[in-house]
């Protein structure tokens, strides 16, 4: 030792106390001192450094959000542990206590680097759902798995540092509690499967409108996590729904329709059998008028004017003669309609066709895909269409099946009544005044 350190010795010896608990807490503030200035030095170079490599690589939104989630200051608050963690031996006369508190120390840095972790994690879910990606695709479930697995790190690590024994062990004891674990964490590894599959196959996204009745869910996804998803109905109430139901059980995703461009019309009008009838001359005549059936009736009448010639004489019969009916002319009509309209889309399928009489009548179900997608759009375009077909089933001779009503069936006893009522009269027997006065002259 040179002159000029050993000087320096021998003068803070001069001003050491003799005594070891003096001693003892001079070497607890010393210490307490350079764990405080070496995170504040930390701290400093953490954040320069920091700033300066966000912006370097052009995330300086980054910066924001891990200031926000509190992870510098986290990572900041491992130094004085760390500090203390391995200066505590220093300390004099603390032989005993350097061990207890050195391993409290060491675990308590470890905690503050996983939580620092933790936030990082938190800052990078921000950061990307602020990206328009996030609107298609979460990243929640990912984020919470590596939360869940730091987790089970940082209890392990501790638990082996506080015991004084090696993280392996702690592992190994683990394994031996497998089937606890299985069961304890059985909604959890369901859920992680789940939300991996449905993220990865982009089974579902946030927006998504589904329809899961076994859940009382239908409506928008508003949240996709590891252990459950939100779907936020139509009447604005909020199914949570377990993530390993969506991957377990079936659902309807109309996420391919409004990429699509093309929501399905199909609704059925059922008309009265009994209105059903052949057109004659005039009726064909007048719907000759009409823009969208005239083609259609031009090109019918030729071929049945082709088709009867064939017949000869039997074509005196109407019933061995082609004719046109009201129903099948309103179907082209239809049709025709259809086809006319802008809002329809004319590249999706496209028919009206007639299904099996039942006791309500005979269906004529309207097949077609709207251009709009949007709910009220489309309430109004398939509203118009079916209040144009509905109105001129009266200009083909066709009226609309509907079950009597309360009205119907009072107006249908009046008339009842009023007609036994003038039966009864007609059959009442005449008074025979008249003819006893002429007797009697």
């Amino acid at each position: 030792m040179t002159p000029e350190w050993q000087t320096v010795v021998e003068t803070l010896d001069h001003y050491v106390p003799t005594q070891p608990w003096a001693q003892t807490l001079v070497g607890v503030a010393v210490l307490a001192a350079s764990a405080l200035f070496i995170q504040w030095v930390v701290a400093l170079l953490v954040l320069y450094f920091a700033k300066r490599l966000l912006k370097a690589i052009g995330h300086e939104d980054w910066d924001a959000a891990l200031q926000r989630r509190r992870a510098y200051h986290n990572l900041w608050y491992a130094v004085p542990f760390a500090v203390v963690s391995l200066g505590i031996g220093l300390v004099p006369h603390a032989e005993k206590a350097a061990a207890v508190v050195g391993r409290l120390a060491h675990a308590g840095a470890w905690i503050c680097v996983f939580v620092a972790f933790n936030g990082v994690l938190s800052a990078l879910q921000d950061t990307y759902s602020a990206t328009t990606r996030a609107q298609t695709r979460s990243i929640k479930g990912y984020i919470q798995i590596s939360k869940l697995v730091l987790a089970v790190i940082c209890v392990v690590l501790v638990l082996s540092i506080l015991m004084d024994r090696s993280p392996l062990w702690m592992i190994s004891g683990l394994g031996a509690l497998s089937a606890v674990l299985l069961l304890v964490f059985k909604d959890t590894l369901l859920s992680l499967v789940a939300s991996t599959q449905l993220t990865s196959n982009d089974m579902l996204r946030i927006g998504d409108w589904i329809e899961m009745p076994q859940a009382n869910a239908d409506g928008f996804v508003k949240d996709i996590a590891l252990h459950t998803v939100k779907v936020q109905n139509w009447d604005n109430t909020v199914t949570t729904v377990p993530t390993y139901k969506l991957f377990s059980e079936s659902y309807r995703n109309y996420r391919q329709m409004f990429e699509s461009g093309g929501r399905r019309i199909k609704r059925t009008l059922r008309i009265d059998a009994q209105s059903v009838r052949f057109l004659s001359e005039q009726d064909a005549q007048h719907l000759m008028k009409f823009k969208l059936l005239h083609d259609y009736l031009r090109g019918k009448q030729t071929d049945l004017e082709r088709a009867n010639e064939q017949l000869g004489e039997l074509a005196q019969v109407p019933a061995n003669r082609r004719r046109l009916t009201n129903i099948g002319t309103f179907r082209a009509y239809a049709v025709a309609y259809l086809r006319h309209n802008t809002e329809v889309r004319q590249d999706m399928a496209l028919m009206v066709r007639m299904m099996e009489p039942q006791a309500e009548g005979i269906p004529i179900e309207v097949y077609c895909f709207s251009a709009l997608t949007a709910w009220v759009e489309y309430e109004r375009i398939q509203g118009d269409i079916f209040d144009h077909l509905l109105a001129i089933l009266p200009e083909l001779g066709l009226r609309l099946y509907q079950q009597p009503s309360g009205s119907d069936l009072s107006g249908f006893s009046g008339q009842l009544r009023q007609a036994v009522l003038e039966q009864a009269r007609e059959d009442a027997p005449r008074p025979a005044l008249a003819h006893d006065e002429s007797v009697m002259r």
